[in-house]
């Protein structure tokens, strides 16, 4: 079910850019887990920092290509690799567990449903308020793309035409992209869906006139199915992508920085962006 509101502008909004992405931010569906392979548990010293001995939980909503999706009942895209890979080197299994976006950041707080949270989640003050993150993996931007044959709002007027009370902009429940939009087009209707596709399919239908989220995950959408969308808007605002992990669990969040630490020497992780970012 869709919320429409008018959003307050969000101060703290998080504008710092990294020079590039570590040596080369959300989603619906019923809860789910899958175990995804298994690893060498004989490390005992990882064990105490999980839920369950031996295996590492991450919470996502896989709508989110490319950095998360559910292909024929299989977890893709860059943060599920991310995650297989830095569960090998912990030694333990990998599970995906599936919540709404704008719950993850709650359910990490909460406990007992998931160890982490990985599901392209941008670093922003009121997030770290609530849970700690890991060091970033990768950089993104906002994007407003609107169908191609819409000649009310184009490149050359953007900035002025989102911003208005006639016009209605989908994003994603309690990402990055709804406070964005909200801050910066404070006039126009902001319409809020749990589920990133469902915000294209209201600008496709007719039911909205814009969509704002990740520019990664944009042009991923609009390279398949949307792709009789454009966008006419871009803002470099550097967000950096990480892992949330609870405040009450320094030893998993130094482990999981280790992790990150090592797939970056090694260069995994540019593999891995390489492999899924095209």
């Amino acid at each position: 079910m869709l919320k429409k509101k008018k959003l307050v502008p969000v101060a703290g909004f998080a504008t710092v850019a990294l020079a590039a992405v570590l040596g080369l931010t959300a989603c619906g569906g019923d809860t789910a887990s899958t175990t995804e392979g298994s690893a060498d548990t004989g490390e005992a010293t990882q064990t105490g920092m999980t839920m369950d001995e031996g295996k590492i939980t991450f919470a996502t909503s896989p709508d989110y290509p490319p950095f998360e999706n559910l292909e024929d009942g299989e977890y893709v895209g860059l943060d599920m690799d991310l995650g297989r890979a830095i569960a090998e080197e912990l030694g333990l299994e990998c599970e995906y567990t599936n919540i709404d976006f704008d719950g993850i950041i709650p359910a990490i707080v909460a406990g007992g449903q998931a160890d982490a949270g990985l599901s392209g989640i941008s670093i922003t003050p009121e997030r770290e308020d609530q849970v700690s993150f890991s060091d970033p993996y990768y950089v993104d931007n906002q994007a407003v793309a609107v169908q191609g044959d819409n000649t009310e709002i184009t490149e050359d007027n953007a900035t002025e035409a989102l911003n208005s009370d006639a016009v209605t902009i989908a994003v994603q429940s309690g990402s990055t992209g709804e406070a964005f939009a909200g801050e910066n087009f404070p006039n126009a209707e902001i319409v809020s869906f749990p589920n990133f596709t469902d915000a294209f399919a209201a600008v496709q239908a007719g039911k909205a006139d814009a969509v704002c989220g990740n520019s990664a995950v944009v042009q991923q959408m609009l390279a398949g199915a949307y792709s009789d969308q454009q966008v006419v808007y871009t803002s470099a605002t550097g967000e950096e992508y990480a892992i949330a992990i609870s405040q009450d669990n320094p030893e998993l969040l130094d482990a999981v920085n280790e992790a990150i630490a090592t797939l970056q020497e090694d260069g995994t992780l540019d593999e891995l962006i390489a492999k899924n970012m095209g």
